[in-house]
């Protein structure tokens, strides 16, 4: 970045912030949110510097930034500043509940969720989208700019910059997966979205499979000359490149983090609070959204207690992970479903102080969840779709110990290259049940050479 990019002010715009301000009993307390967004870039702001422009989101930001809205961060670092926006509640509701989390993420993901496309909202994302640009014209000046601008809820945002400084270099990364062109012409507004994402100089996906859905799109939807061969798009005089990039993480420093003493005593108190000594444990961390495929783990989860009747008493499963959305009704919905399947199943199996399932949905401190990684025999992880999934990769980087399984779904950009994972249809509740029960089974010469490999 510094050697080609020496004369450009580097600036990354997202939605969510990388860090959260909050006011809390003993004072304002500064949170890391959970989510691979701010896994993968992070790191890449720390090293390279330059500015974050985001929705300012926690309840004592406003406190934490200058006159131009800004702060130095991390807090105990500052390697790079953070901008932050300010929405309304109504615009906040419009256009990250509305349209980009009731219509662009269910239309998205092959989960079999109908998306809701309200007029209303598609207004205000289209607002939202311009108070961004406005932040990000700001921050930019005369000067030159490389703007990385990231996922679906800023669809809008390359080609509105664009249009007001044609020199600036854009560039956009769509976290989740494009659907194909099928899937994607019932959303009433296609056009305005696919014209916006060509204001990007770059655009790129997690996989190939994505590209092509794209390209596909623009084929069917709108006037542009498509070069397969390159995979570029011309559309009004102006080339977009369309690339695969696999996002993933710090490995080396998730591997450090997994070895220190904080890490082995909070396994050591998780243990102890949480009654799991001598268990085998079995592990799921989620963000508790419905394309996460959580019910379905359960009823296999179910299915697998019935079957191996052995594990009934030696075997807890901890399903992690924060919960959110909560005012939307499709999320509703989910979390409780997912509280009468834990109820059922424990209600079922359990005996004594024992009990299948240990359900904890909050937002736990890294130190936490890594002692988790590190205490699990396996983890599961499997969403009904996914652009790539750093949850898996989280895992295995933490396993320092070469031990432990991953049972991972198909259906996740992560199974495409963690080739020595478990694979196992979520929607395949004999099979996924089946799968559990190898995992647990599985020697352990092979468990180490799969994680190795």
């Amino acid at each position: 970045m510094r050697r080609e990019l020496e004369d450009f002010h580097f600036i990354v715009v997202s939605n969510r912030e990388p860090y959260i301000h909050n006011y809390t009993a003993d004072g304002i307390k500064c949170v890391i949110p959970a989510g691979g967004l701010t896994g993968a870039l992070d790191p890449i702001m720390r090293a390279c510097g330059g500015t974050w422009i985001a929705h300012g989101s926690g309840t004592a930001d406003s406190r934490m930034v200058d006159e131009d809205n800004k702060l130095e961060v991390p807090p105990d670092a500052g390697e790079y500043t953070l901008r932050r926006v300010w929405l309304t509640k109504e615009q906040e509701e419009g256009y990250y509940s509305g349209f980009a989390n009731e219509a662009l993420w269910p239309l998205c993901h092959i989960a079999y969720t109908q998306p809701v496309f309200n007029e209303q909202h598609w207004n205000t994302y289209k607002e939202v989208n311009q108070v961004f640009a406005e932040n990000v014209l700001n921050e930019v000046g005369d000067g030159q700019a490389i703007v990385f601008i990231q996922d679906y809820h800023l669809a809008l945002l390359p080609r509105l910059l664009k249009d007001e400084n044609p020199s600036i270099v854009t560039a956009l990364f769509w976290h989740i997966p494009w659907p194909n062109h099928e899937v994607f012409r019932i959303c009433p507004w296609q056009e305005e979205i696919l014209n916006g994402l060509l204001g990007s100089d770059l655009l790129g996906f997690h996989l190939r499979y994505h590209c092509n859905n794209f390209m596909d799109t623009i084929e069917r939807t709108i006037e542009a000359r498509i070069d397969y061969e390159q995979f570029e798009v011309t559309s009004g005089g102006k080339k977009t490149v369309v690339r695969p990039f696999p996002i993933s993480i710090d490995f080396e420093q998730i591997c450090r983090e997994a070895q220190t003493v904080e890490v082995n005593e909070e396994m050591e108190r998780l243990v102890k609070t949480l009654g799991i000594g001598g268990q085998v444990i079995g592990l799921g961390l989620d963000r508790i959204d419905y394309t996460k495929g959580i019910p379905n783990r359960l009823k296999a989860l179910d299915r697998f207690f019935a079957r191996y009747p052995r594990y009934q008493g030696n075997m807890t499963f901890i399903q992690a992970g924060v919960q959110s959305r909560v005012h939307i009704e499709a999320y509703r919905q989910l979390n409780e479903g997912i509280d009468r399947q834990i109820e059922e199943i424990n209600d079922r199996y359990g005996s004594g102080s024992w009990k299948p399932i240990i359900y904890l949905p909050e937002d736990l401190p890294s130190v936490s969840l890594m002692a988790l990684n590190r205490l699990a025999h396996f983890c599961i992880v499997s969403p009904l779709h996914d652009g790539m999934n750093l949850v898996a990769k989280e895992f295995v980087a933490s396993r320092f110990d070469e031990d432990g399984v991953l049972i991972l779904s198909p259906f996740t950009g992560a199974a495409r290259e963690l080739n020595d994972a478990l694979l196992s249809n979520p929607y395949a509740t004999d099979h996924f049940a089946e799968t559990i029960g190898r995992a647990l089974d599985m020697g352990r010469r092979e468990r180490r050479t799969r994680m190795r490999r």
